[in-house]
């Protein structure tokens, strides 16, 4: 009685599993009711995004290169102390600002494969610096640049002063 018990329980087990499976195949594989959010509208800038290289960035940023002929061998620290408006108060590197909290520094090297800190500044010595938040990536396409995006506490792209320490190894 208890082999057949067994036999019978297995079955079942086997039977159990395989409608399990073929039913979540089967739900998996039918379409949506609803279309994909992509298809409805096209997707929004996210915050965040880097703009495109423009062309002049694209020269400034050669010129810088070959005008340096450092190699990229060489371990280094660059310090760049930038306004809200995007000029540069002192330090190394070349700012292009492009829209609102967008700055890109130019460096004579490749420092594509550095280090990079950002904090938010104030140019002058008598005062703290507004609140607010940075982000600072490798620039797409460029690798002599960095990339800095300024935010306000709210999250929101806003100009404010920055300090940027790149280290490359």
């Amino acid at each position: 009685m208890s082999t057949s018990f067994r036999r019978k329980a297995a079955a079942i087990g086997f039977a159990v599993a395989a409608l399990t499976l073929a039913g979540g195949g089967i739900a998996v594989a039918q379409p949506s009711a609803k279309a994909p959010q992509a298809a409805v509208q096209p997707a929004a800038k996210r915050v965040g995004d880097q703009p495109p290289v423009t062309a002049e960035s694209a020269r400034s940023a050669k010129a810088a290169l070959k005008a340096s002929g450092a190699s990229t061998l060489a371990t280094a620290t660059y310090y760049t102390v930038v306004n809200a408006n995007g000029t540069k108060v002192r330090g190394t590197g070349t700012v292009i600002k492009y829209g609102a909290g967008q700055y890109e520094v130019q460096f004579g090297v490749n420092v594509s494969t550095g280090a990079y800190l950002a904090t938010i500044s104030s140019a002058n010595s008598c005062c703290v610096p507004p609140a607010g938040e940075v982000s600072v990536a490798p620039r797409l396409s460029t690798p002599n640049a960095v990339f800095v995006q300024t935010y306000n506490s709210a999250g929101t792209p806003a100009d404010l002063g920055f300090t940027l320490l790149t280290h490359t190894f």
